[in-house]
């Protein structure tokens, strides 16, 4: 599928964006979530980088532009109501700004909810 025809299908919010979801290929590790607009997808195809739109700068962020840490998209995925997408990517370097493997490090889950 071409960028075009993904984003012809896709069903962005009010905004314009649509959250995608970030995989490492190696483990299937989720390393992050973060918005794509039009732009951010067009780009992701043409440069096989994950590319994203950051909502505070307003602008386009290419992953590992200023850290290094780039990753490889290796494949895109859409869910059954097109309106999430899945980046599989290989992850060079943290994927967290804080310097963290995943963004996903923390666990609040101690098990059942005492009543």
């Amino acid at each position: 599928m071409k960028a075009a025809e993904l984003i012809g299908i896709v069903k962005f919010d009010e905004r314009g964006l649509v959250p995608v979801v970030t995989q490492d290929v190696t483990d299937n590790a989720v390393l992050m979530v973060a918005w794509a607009n039009e732009e951010a997808i067009r780009n992701t195809f043409a440069t096989a980088h994950a590319t994203y739109w950051s909502r505070s700068r307003k602008e386009l962020w290419v992953k590992g532009e200023t850290s290094g840490h780039f990753q490889d998209v290796e494949d895109v995925l859409y869910d059954c109501d097109v309106d999430t997408l899945l980046y599989r990517v290989r992850q060079q370097g943290a994927a967290c700004h804080t310097g963290e493997r995943t963004c996903f490090y923390r666990s609040a889950w101690e098990g059942k909810e005492a009543k």
